[in-house]
């Protein structure tokens, strides 16, 4: 088991793969395990950490923006004589991920990851340059859970999870599309409630119109 103690760091977790990948050199672990939410928001928790150099190695250093600070909680990660960070994130927004790429600056291009909706669909694709990393005890791990089914997708898993292993030396992508409701559309009941409550009203002003046209007095 990892070895978790509080440290008084955030980071978000796309910032974090941007700075493992781009600024790091030589060996690295990098596991981000994620749960999109019905609502598309993401939960989950990433690792970035890279092999210990002594007792007080506190691993990658990883920044913020400050717009971003209070959205994750970071705890130090020790494993396998790996040593960094482990981040624990909830509620994270699609909008704020595409934000958090574009605040890493032109190290940013050495990782692209987007996730946008797509009416029912939720595509997800980006790709990972490892062409600098050492393959050494390099280990680059991605895993996705999704509250629908997957449609497409270039990894392994099943119909609600896809996980991508990347090469070190080369640049992986990685690219899914599934299926499930947008929290923002009108649910059918919504939408059944509302023509009923149309029909009803157009039917009691036919009903009144006919009444009143009846009941006129003729003059003699």
């Amino acid at each position: 088991m990892p070895t978790v103690a509080s440290r008084p760091r955030v980071l978000p977790l796309l910032l974090v793969l941007l700075v493992a990948t781009v600024a790091l050199s030589g060996c690295a672990r990098v596991r981000a395990a994620l749960a999109v939410q019905p609502d598309d928001t993401v939960t989950g928790q990433v690792v970035v950490a890279t092999p210990e150099t002594g007792p007080d190695d506190p691993g990658p250093p990883i920044a913020l923006p400050p717009d971003l600070e209070s959205e994750v909680d970071v705890s130090e990660y020790q494993q396998d004589g790996y040593t960094g960070s482990i981040l624990r994130f909830d509620g994270l927004t699609f909008p704020q991920m595409s934000e958090l790429i574009a605040a890493a600056g032109p190290g940013g291009d050495a990782v692209r990851f987007e996730m946008r909706r797509a009416g029912s669909r939720v595509l997800v694709n980006g790709a990972v340059d490892l062409t600098t990393v050492a393959v050494d005890r390099a280990d680059f791990q991605l895993k996705i859970g999704f509250p629908g089914q997957v449609l497409e997708s270039n990894g392994d898993g099943d119909s609600s999870e896809v996980s991508w292993t990347f090469t070190p030396g080369e640049v992986g992508d990685f690219s899914a599309v599934v299926a499930y409701p947008d929290p923002g559309a009108p649910s059918p009941v919504n939408w059944t409630l509302g023509l009923f409550a149309v029909v009803a009203l157009a039917s009691g002003v036919v009903v009144l119109l006919a009444r009143r046209t009846r009941n006129t007095p003729v003059s003699p």
